[in-house]
Order: structure tokens, then sequence, then C-alpha cells
């Protein structure tokens, strides 16, 4: 008879709804998925729905935010695990002026901050991973990280999803490139007062390895950058999906404590 895992009472702090195109199952079974593995809160981060009509075929129409709002809403009574409303929310250029008035104005518990294009290249969207296969690795590397460093001094995330998410399919930079370009952008992610997430969804990616890589979290950790913990689950069955693995490389590099989060004010929980 085999084993039964260990649950891994970590927050999940990231995963998804029907309403961003390629996710399934309704908030509910999320939430009862994560009961049945003892974790102890979830936050619903669904894609940020924008009126400019950024990407709209892998996140929901602006008109049902309002619907997003409401199915929340409706799991946050007294029960077990206790549910935060979030968002994901990708900066691009120009993302500004809208974001910094539409999302103070929602109330989140959490706002996930991402980089998911450079210029009109869906760089992690496997209907254009042939791309790199005709671009300079390193250059659009520093390309993603240049994003990352504007999105971190905007203000206006509490924490940066899948740090290096470009080496999705396997395609990255020597480390001592990787360092040198990695380094300035965490400068300013600590300077900002975020956090970033341990991203088990790599695990389930060709890359096979959980965003972000141990060096950069080395660096992180460095520089004192709290963290939490997200499956980016697109079905309830990937709630808590590797928290293990990513628990044990949280230690191996030296963490003590994550984050929890509420109306946008972390605080510091000892790891189990």
């Amino acid at each position: 008879m085999d084993a039964v895992a260990k649950p891994i009472p970590l927050p999940d702090y990231h995963m998804h709804t029907h309403l961003c195109r390629h996710a399934e199952g309704e908030p509910s079974s999320y939430r009862t998925a994560a009961a049945i593995q003892g974790i102890p809160e979830i936050c619903f981060t669904d894609h940020c729905p924008y009126p400019d009509g950024y990407d709209p075929s892998h996140r929901m129409e602006f008109a049902l935010f309002h619907y997003y709002r409401q199915m929340i809403t409706e799991l946050q009574d007294n029960g077990s695990p206790s549910v935060l409303f979030g968002i994901e929310a990708d900066y691009y250029g120009g993302c500004e002026d809208f974001l910094g008035n539409w999302l103070p104005a929602q109330h989140f518990d959490f706002v996930l901050g991402s980089v998911h294009y450079i210029g009109n290249w869906g760089f992690d969207n496997p209907d254009q991973q042939k791309s790199w296969d005709s671009i300079d690795v390193k250059s659009a590397w520093e390309e993603y990280f240049r994003l990352i460093g504007i999105l971190a001094d905007t203000r206006l995330f509490d924490a940066v999803g899948h740090l290096d998410l470009p080496k999705k399919f396997g395609h990255r930079p020597k480390d001592r490139y990787l360092k040198e370009m990695a380094q300035p952008v965490l400068d300013k992610i600590a300077e900002a007062g975020m956090g970033i997430e341990l991203n088990t969804s790599g695990l389930r990616k060709p890359v096979g390895e959980i965003y972000p890589s141990p060096l950069l979290l080395s660096l992180a950790c460095e520089r004192e950058i709290p963290i939490c913990f997200g499956s980016d689950a697109h079905t309830p069955e990937e709630i808590g999906a590797g928290f293990d693995q990513a628990l044990k490389l949280a230690h191996e590099i030296g963490y003590t404590d994550c984050f929890i989060i509420k109306q946008r004010k972390k605080q510091s929980q000892n790891l189990p």
C-alpha cells in the first residue's frame, strides 16, 4: 500500500479560476482540495483584466471582474482554509496609470506582479516557444529583468511571481550572466519591500524546476527578501503540488520563515 504524503501546512498564494480562460474547476473545489491537504490559507490570484485589451486570451474580461470578486467573497466565511482575495497583475509599458488607480480601489489582500511578455512576444506561451530558437537568449533575459526592475520600481505590487519564468522551456544564460543581470533587480525588489514566491508550477513544465532557481533564491536570501509559496494551480488537483520540494529548497538556502499577508500587509511566519 502506497504511503500517504504528509501535508505541508503552508499557505498557497497563487491559483486561478476558469475566468482566465485556461484554468478549470470552481473556486469552491480549490478550497476543498486545500482543506484535504491541510493547507491553512489560500489566495486566488487570477490574471488581472485590463481595459486596453492587453492579452485577452489569457485573462478574464474586464466586465467580468465583479463576478470574480463575488466568487471569492462567497468563500470568505469562517471555515478552513481561510480564503484571500488577490490578483496576478502583469507589468507592461503603459499599465502604470491604470494599475496605480485601480489596484488600491479593489482592496485586494495580495497583488502578485508578473511579466509574461517581452514586447509582443509571449515568451512562456507554448504557441510561441519556437521563437526561442531564433533569438539571443542572454539578450532576452536581460530585457526580461529590465522589465522586472521597472515592475519593482512602480511600488504597485507585493511580490514578484515566478521570478525566472523565461527558463520554462529550458532556455537560460550561464550562471555568471544570470547573476550579473539579476542582482541589481533583486536590489530593487528588496528596496521596494517586496517578496518573491517559490512557484512550484515549474516542476510541471519542461524545465522541471521550481521558480526561482537555487542560485536566484540564494541571492534573494542574501538580501533578506521574504518568500511565500504558490502552486500556480490551474486545476484543483494542483493545489499545494510540489510544496514539499519547495519547503526543502527554502530550508537548504537558509530561509527560516515565510510571509503571510492580508489587506496587503505582510507578517513573518516560521517555516515548518
